[in-house]
């Protein structure tokens, strides 16, 4: 297997290749960060390695949206794509010994890190996903700008100002709410065109604490990835706690991991506010460990793996919410 690391930027990739034989022979390429520069690039790996796509292993970061055309690009075209976590190549540079950084050096440093860590493999979301997933990520960008503009009218309303300036803030009210309601028909009419999402959507809103918001976020999570277990679903979350002690002289707080979606944390936190109100499960959970002297905090990080948990359980076995029997 020829090992490829591939550092993405907006214009352009550097591309480090592994001497698929001694591993000690590196060849470099710049191409640009389009469909001309795929090809331009897999030309030159045939010229290089007289293989066929299949037998190459892109190894790349998750660089924000920069990363997916090219991966997707290569992963339509029969090669072994995997899309890394940045901290975890940063880390294994820093055990390399690696200090100076630029282009060239991180995709010598990726190169590397596919071929002793053998990273899983790339598999893309599915195209009904990607488009709720740009859609909750639009509606949710809206809403923030409605936010922003109340709170620009009002504090036109309280300092003296012109009418004008009100005027024009509620012309872009009136526009940015139209455009919320418009983006939220498109997101239900989305999930039901599909039998699987409408399913999942209502079975999700069985469980008291999540409606419609989480809903469709819990969708494009459990639908965008294959976790084996719901712990693994709470860890891509962020929501693992993290321990910080050594000995008998380091006793620090614990904390959660905080390594998935600030996004979709936000709304479980609000979810877990209401749930912790109406969900047997999570309230008498959350009582418990009141009772037993965990912090308010550390409670509710427990109640939001717990309904990120019980998400994965009536998807998983495609059952709606039924208190535990255990709490009955």
């Amino acid at each position: 297997m020829n090992i490829i690391g591939i550092d993405v930027s907006k214009g352009k990739l550097d591309c480090a290749l592994i001497d698929n034989l001694t591993h000690r022979k590196l060849k470099f390429k710049v191409v640009s960060n389009s469909e001309e520069g795929f090809v331009t690039l897999i030309d030159w790996l045939a010229k290089r390695t007289k293989s066929s796509i299949s037998a190459y292993h892109f190894i790349m970061e998750a660089t924000g949206v920069y990363h997916e055309k090219c991966a997707y690009w290569l992963f339509d075209s029969g090669a072994r794509v995997s899309v890394v976590n940045p901290a975890r190549v940063k880390y294994y540079g820093q055990s390399l010994g690696v200090r100076s950084k630029n282009d060239k050096k991180d995709s010598v440093v990726l190169a590397r890190y596919g071929l002793t860590q053998t990273p899983m493999v790339w598999q893309p979301e599915a195209l009904e996903i990607r488009i709720l997933k740009a859609l909750a990520s639009r509606l949710d960008a809206i809403e923030k700008d409605i936010l922003r503009e109340k709170n620009r009218h009002e504090k036109s309303s309280i300092n003296p100002s012109s009418q004008t300036i009100l005027n024009a803030i509620e012309t872009i009210l009136f526009t940015l709410n139209k455009e919320k309601l418009h983006l939220e028909k498109l997101i239900h009419s989305h999930i039901n065109q599909y039998e699987y999402l409408k399913n999942n959507n209502a079975l999700l809103q069985t469980i008291p604490g999540v409606g419609p918001v989480l809903s469709r976020y819990m969708l494009i999570v459990l639908g965008g990835r294959t976790f084996q277990s719901a712990s693994q679903c709470a860890a891509y979350l962020g929501l693992v706690p993290i321990q910080n002690e050594s000995g008998s002289s380091l006793r620090g707080r614990s904390r959660i991991s905080k390594a998935g979606s600030p996004v979709i944390r936000a709304k479980l936190y609000m979810a877990t506010i209401s749930a912790l109100q109406h969900n047997p499960d999570i309230k008498i959970q959350n009582q418990r460990l009141l009772k037993n002297g965990k912090s308010k905090m550390s409670a509710l990080c427990a109640a939001m793996r717990k309904l990120v948990q019980i998400c994965f359980g009536v998807i998983k076995h495609q059952q709606p919410y039924h208190v535990q029997a255990k709490f009955l």
